[in-house]
C-alpha cells in the first residue's frame, strides 16, 4: 500500500483534533489520558482503577457516574493493546453535552499520535486537552542543523520547538601558526590535509544522520568565520543532500549554543520554507489557468469529472474547504442525485430534504444514501487513480487566493481540457 501524502495525513490529524475540540462536556467529566511509548498497560490500569476509586467522592451523583463510566470506557479500549504502541497512546472519554439539560451521549476515541508522545498525563476537565497533539502538528516538518569550525561540529535534528543533538565531533586540526618561512608553508599544507579529513568526516555524518529522516525539509549550516561556507564549496555532500542545504547562519558559537543560535535565527526563515511547497503548487495551477493551457480546471463538479475521467495530475485542496458530498436516492423511482452542501448548513438541508420533489418523478420521497466529507470523497476518487493530492493551507497568499477565488477546489490536470 502507497504511503499517505504528508499535505494530506497533517490535514486528517487537523481534522481528528477540531473535531475533538468541538466536544463539550456539562462539567468537568472530559477524561483525556495520554501514555508515552514504552510505558507498561499493567501500571495505567492500575493508576486508571485508583482515578476511578477517587472519583467515588465527587458530590455531584450525575457528574460521579459521567466520570467514573468514562474511565470505564477507557479502561475498555485499554485492554484492546498489548503493548503501547510506538508513538504513544491518547485515550478521550465522556459524556458529550446535549441542548437537553442532564443527557448526553458517551464517546470515546482512540489516538495513536503521528510523533512520540513524551508525557503520561491523565486528567478530567470540561474539555478534552489538545494542547499536545496541537504541538505535534506544528512541529511535523523536520530540518537537519550542522554548527562547525575548524575545531568541532554537531549535529542536531530540529523539529517545531525541539532541537535534539544528534552527534558532536571534533576536528583534530590544529590552529594558525605565524612561524615563518619553509616551516609555516609545510605547516599549512599539513593543515589543508587535516581540514580536509575533518570535512569528509561531517560530510560523512550528516550523510548517515539526514539521509534516511523522514519528511525532512531541508538542512541549515551555521557557525563562525567562514568554515562553513569552505566546506560547502567543497564535494563533500551525498548528492541526494547537496539540494537540501537551505541556508547559512552567522553564530558566535559552536556545539550546543550554536545550535541555539541557529534555530533562534532561523525561525522566520523556516516559517517560508514550509509553505514554500504549496506557493509552487498554487502559482503551476495560476500560470495554467492565465495562460489559458487547457490543463486546468477548476470547481466542485469540474474538478469531480475530471477525476471520474482520469486526467487530474494534482489536485489542489484548500484546508478551508468545509463541505460534505451527499447521494440522494429516491425512494419512489430510484433515481440518484448528487449534491454538494456546506457543513454549516448540512443539518437545516437534511430536515427540509421532504420538502424536495424527485427530478425524474416528482415526489418528495428523497433520502440520504450517502453522506461523506467532500474532501475524504475527493481522495477516494483520487486513490483510484495516479492523481497527487495536495492540501494547501490558508497561511500564504496563495493559498487564500484558491480558497477566494476558486472556491478551494482545483486540478492540475494530464491532457488538455478546452472550451
Amino acid at each position: 500500500m502507497a504511503e499517505e501524502n504528508p499535505s494530506l495525513a497533517r490535514f486528517r490529524f487537523q481534522r481528528m483534533l477540531e473535531m475533538l475540540e468541538s466536544k463539550e462536556g456539562r462539567g468537568t467529566e472530559l477524561i483525556t489520558v495520554y501514555i508515552p511509548p514504552g510505558k507498561q498497560i499493567s501500571e495505567v490500569m492500575n493508576d486508571l482503577r485508583q482515578e476511578w476509586g477517587t472519583a467515588g467522592n465527587i458530590k455531584s451523583k450525575t457528574t460521579r457516574k459521567n466520570v467514573q463510566d468514562g474511565l470505564t470506557k477507557v479502561m475498555e479500549q485499554l485492554k484492546l493493546f498489548k503493548v503501547i504502541p510506538p508513538t504513544g497512546l491518547v485515550l478521550f472519554a465522556g459524556t458529550i453535552a446535549s441542548a437537553q439539560l442532564g443527557v448526553g451521549d458517551m464517546e470515546t476515541f482512540v489516538l495513536i499520535p503521528p510523533e512520540p508522545v513524551g508525557i503520561y498525563y491523565y486528567r478530567c476537565e470540561h474539555r478534552f486537552i489538545l494542547e499536545p497533539l496541537y504541538e505535534i502538528l506544528r512541529s511535523e516538518d523536520s530540518y537537519g542543523v550542522v554548527v562547525l569550525d575548524a575545531k568541532a561540529a554537531t549535529f542536531a535534528l530540529l523539529k517545531g520547538k525541539r532541537a535534539d543533538i544528534i552527534k558532536d565531533i571534533t576536528s583534530g586540526v590544529e590552529g594558525k601558526t605565524r612561524a615563518g618561512g619553509q616551516s609555516a608553508r609545510r605547516y599549512e599544507r599539513l593543515r589543508e590535509m587535516h581540514l580536509n579529513e575533518y570535512y569528509n568526516r561531517v560530510g560523512k555524518y550528516i550523510t548517515e544522520i539526514f539521509l534516511d529522516v523522514s519528511n525532512l525539509k531541508g538542512i541549515i549550516v551555521g557557525g563562525p568565520g567562514p568554515t562553513k561556507e569552505d566546506f560547502l564549496k567543497g564535494n563533500y555532500l551525498h548528492y541526494e543532500l547537496k539540494d537540501k542545504i537551505l541556508t547559512t547562519v552567522d553564530t558566535g558559537y559552536t556545539g550546543h549554543e550554536g545550535v541555539k543560535e541557529v534555530v533562534e535565527r532561523s525561525r522566520e526563515f523556516l516559517r517560508n520554507v514550509r509553505f514554500y511547497e504549496e506557493r509552487k503548487i498554487v502559482q503551476d495551477f495560476l500560470y495554467n489557468v492565465g495562460q489559458e493551457t487547457g490543463l486546468a480546471t477548476y470547481g466542485e463538479m469540474e474538478v469531480i469529472q475530471a477525476l471520474r475521467s482520469n486526467n487530474v495530475r494534482t489536485l489542489l485542496i484548500s484546508e478551508g474547504v468545509r463541505r460534505a458530498f451527499l447521494r440522494l436516492r429516491c425512494k419512489d423511482c430510484g433515481q440518484t442525485e448528487s449534491r454538494i452542501v456546506d457543513l454549516d448548513g448540512l443539518e437545516e438541508f437534511e430536515g427540509k430534504l421532504g420538502e424536495e420533489s424527485c427530478l425524474k418523478c416528482g415526489n418528495p420521497s428523497y433520502d440520504v444514501e450517502e453522506k461523506v466529507d467532500l474532501i475524504e470523497y475527493l481522495v477516494k476518487l483520487s486513490e483510484a487513480t495516479d492523481a497527487t493530492v495536495e492540501i494547501i493551507s490558508q497561511e500564504t497568499e496563495e493559498g487564500e487566493m484558491l480558497l477566494r477565488s476558486f472556491g478551494g477546489l482545483a486540478a492540475i490536470l494530464k491532457y488538455r481540457q478546452f472550451g
